[in-house]
């Protein structure tokens, strides 16, 4: 499989993610959007020498992996790109924070505590955007950024960028096996057909991108989605669900959850 054909097949494959009829799934997405939102601002609100408390956040990634029976490797896989990324961001603080704490009597340096964090802040917010993705379809996570009052341009336009991707990976994907067929004995494409096979790629993309928003329309859209409002609607279950993490947060942010837990088995195994 191509690498063209290897991107759309991780599309349909985070589309089909988002359509199964997960419980995670079914929760209104205005109430994951908000948390997912929410819970990042939380992550960032750590101190940068804040190690325990950045760890202890990982407690909502690790239970919405298990909720929605999503795979773990299937899902590192497919951010094999980003994260070694955000790991790169937190990668030169060693060598410009020189200072030193003390951590349980032992003198660490401070540089590698803000590195630590500031990784595990990245890795946990990729992680969290990734999750409302493959439980949340395209539709709905629209229709979740309207209620919150997004101007409709802007959701429109997010949109028909995540539709459009398949359909300009599918035109690359045509005119590279097109091309490959005319020239079998050649290692890629040539440079001197760059600029023509750019322009025929531009002309069929918006081709079938007009053809796709024509039958957008003829089924009824009008940049907003309200089929959905009848099929979608705030539960008990959403409540509770948006409380429940909220205090759970709550308390992970307030207090050392994972130094309190370390210490309860430190001392029952001593």
């Amino acid at each position: 499989m191509s690498k063209i054909n290897n991107a759309i097949h991780e599309i349909h494959c985070m589309d089909t993610l988002s359509a199964r009829d997960q419980w995670v799934n079914q929760i209104h997405p205005l109430v994951k959007l908000v948390l997912t939102i929410g819970y990042i601002v939380v992550l960032v609100s750590f101190q940068k020498y804040d190690v325990a408390g950045t760890a202890g956040m990982i407690v909502y990634p690790l239970s919405v992996f298990m909720l929605a029976d999503l795979s773990v490797t299937d899902s590192l896989k497919r951010l094999r790109i980003v994260l070694p990324l955000v790991c790169l961001l937190g990668i030169f603080n060693p060598f410009f924070d020189k200072n030193y704490i003390l951590v349980a009597g032992v003198r660490v340096s401070a540089g590698i505590l803000s590195m630590i964090t500031l990784i595990l802040k990245g890795i946990f917010s990729v992680l969290a955007s990734y999750l409302l993705i493959a439980t949340t379809s395209i539709d709905k996570l629209c229709y979740a950024f309207r209620m919150l009052h997004i101007p409709k341009a802007i959701v429109t336009q997010f949109m028909l960028m995540y539709r459009y991707v398949t359909v300009l990976l599918e035109e690359t994907d045509r005119i590279t096996q097109a091309y490959m067929l005319r020239a079998p004995h050649q290692n890629g494409i040539h440079f001197r057909a760059w600029g023509s096979l750019a322009g025929q790629l531009l002309l069929r993309s918006i081709d079938r991108a007009n053809e796709v928003y024509e039958s957008m329309l003829l089924r009824g859209y009008q940049g907003d989605y309200r089929y959905l409002q009848d099929r979608i609607r705030l539960g008990k279950k959403d409540v509770l669900y948006l409380f429940l993490w909220i205090v759970i947060l709550g308390l992970f942010r307030r207090y050392p959850v994972i130094l309190i837990i370390g210490n309860l088995f430190g001392g029952a195994f001593l």
